[in-house]
């Protein structure tokens, strides 16, 4: 491997530790720090979606609903989601998240804001510029 290449490498390791860091910030505040990378999945997929049903939830996720309301009572119990009654069929439940759902489902998101942030103040407008452009480039 080339001394650049190495040198990008290093510089790349360090802004997804940065990110990483944060994101397990994000997660040890909701007091969560042991929720697996699935469990996340499901929030996120819960926060895109906003009113998702169980029968939803499971066609979206390609699971049971025996396996998806195994799934919510769990999160029910983390204090992620909470179940809300249909206003117009009382047999329907929405899953909605909690605002600790809702940040546990943003946290790589809000990580990589934090990280972006911490660039920016780092750099003049004409560098930020510069490497909008060079990472446009690669994408």
């Amino acid at each position: 491997m080339t001394e650049k290449k190495e040198h990008l490498l290093l510089v790349f390791e360090n802004l997804i530790k940065i990110k990483s860091e944060c994101s397990c910030e994000i997660l040890s505040q909701c007091g969560l720090s042991d929720i697996t990378i699935k469990q996340i999945g499901y929030l996120k997929i819960i926060d895109e979606h906003g009113d998702v049903t169980f029968s939803r939830l499971a066609k979206i996720t390609r699971n049971s609903k025996p396996t998806i309301t195994e799934m919510v009572n769990k999160f029910v119990k983390m204090d992620c989601v909470y179940k809300e009654k249909s206003s117009e069929d009382g047999r329907i439940f929405y899953i909605r998240l909690t605002e600790k759902g809702r940040r546990i489902a943003r946290a790589e998101e809000n990580a990589l804001l934090k990280v972006i942030e911490k660039m920016a103040g780092s750099l003049d407008e004409k560098e930020i510029d510069t490497l909008i452009d060079l990472l446009e480039k690669v994408w």
